[in-house]
C-alpha cells in the first residue's frame, strides 16, 4: 500500500534540509492555456533535444543546442517539412551538430507527427493540454507511437522541459513503487503505468499539487540521494 503524501512530503524534507530547501528543487508548470501556447517550433526543438541527449553526454547537446537551432531552420515545421533526404544526410555530417544520421532523421519525422495532429487540433499544444492528471501517460504513449525516438522516458522528459505537467519514471520513482509491492514486470505495461498514475492521481488530489512536483518529492523522499551531513 502506498503512503499518503504527507508521510512522503515530511521524509523528503528530513533527508533535503527542510521544507524551504525541498520547495526550491521542485519544477515550475504551465497551465493548461500556457501549454495550448507553446509553438509548435518549440515542441519540435524539445523533442529533438531530447531525442539527441538520450544515451549521450546532456551537456554536449547543451553546448551544441544553439547550433542546432541554426542547422534545423529554428525547427520551423514548414522548413524542416521541405528538408529531403539528401539534405537530411548532409545534416547528418554536419559538424555543427552531433552526427547521428539516425537521430537527424528523427527531425523530419517529428514534425510531420506534429504538423499532422496541429491540422486536427489547430496546433500540438493545444492538443497536449487536453491530458490532464493520470492521463499524461496516454499522451506519452502517443508519443511512442505516432513519434520518431519519443519511447520510454524520452518523450515524458521532453514535456517535462516545456513545462508540460507529467510525473517521471526515474530510478527512485520506478524504485519506490517496486519497494512498495504496487508495481511487478515491466515498469512500461498498461497494468504498471495504470497504477502508478492512479496513485499519482491520488497524491494529487490528496496535496492539490502538479503531477511534476509530486514526481520530484517522491524522487527526493527515497533513493540513495540522501543529503550529505
Amino acid at each position: 500500500m502506498a503512503e499518503t503524501f504527507d508521510t512522503i512530503y515530511a521524509r523528503a524534507c528530513e533527508r533535503k534540509g527542510g521544507p524551504d530547501m525541498v520547495e526550491a528543487m521542485l519544477p515550475a508548470t504551465l497551465t493548461p492555456g500556457q501549454v495550448k501556447a507553446i509553438p509548435d517550433d518549440r515542441m519540435l526543438a524539445a523533442f529533438t533535444k531530447k531525442v539527441f541527449q538520450s544515451g549521450f553526454v546532456w551537456r554536449v547537446i547543451e553546448k551544441k543546442w544553439p547550433e542546432f537551432e541554426t542547422v534545423f531552420f529554428g525547427f520551423d515545421i514548414e522548413k524542416v517539412l521541405l528538408m529531403s533526404d539528401e539534405m537530411l544526410e548532409q545534416k547528418a555530417s554536419d559538424k555543427r551538430i552531433v552526427r547521428n544520421y539516425k537521430k537527424v532523421m528523427t527531425v523530419r519525422d517529428n514534425a510531420i507527427m506534429i504538423k499532422d495532429v496541429a491540422r486536427e487540433h489547430g496546433s500540438f499544444g493545444a492538443f497536449a493540454a487536453e491530458f490532464q492528471g493520470g492521463d499524461v501517460v496516454q499522451l506519452w504513449q502517443f508519443l511512442k507511437k505516432r513519434g520518431a525516438r519519443l519511447g520510454g522516458n524520452t518523450g515524458p522528459y521532453a514535456l517535462r522541459s516545456l513545462g508540460i505537467d507529467t510525473f517521471l519514471l526515474s530510478q527512485d520513482v520506478e524504485d519506490y513503487f517496486r519497494k512498495q509491492d504496487l508495481i511487478h514486470g515491466g515498469l512500461q505495461t498498461k497494468r504498471s503505468l495504470d497504477t502508478i498514475a492512479g496513485q499519482f492521481d491520488s497524491w494529487q488530489q490528496q496535496s492539490g499539487r502538479p503531477l511534476a512536483q509530486l514526481s520530484m518529492i517522491l524522487a527526493l523522499s527515497w533513493g540513495v540521494n540522501r543529503r550529505e551531513t
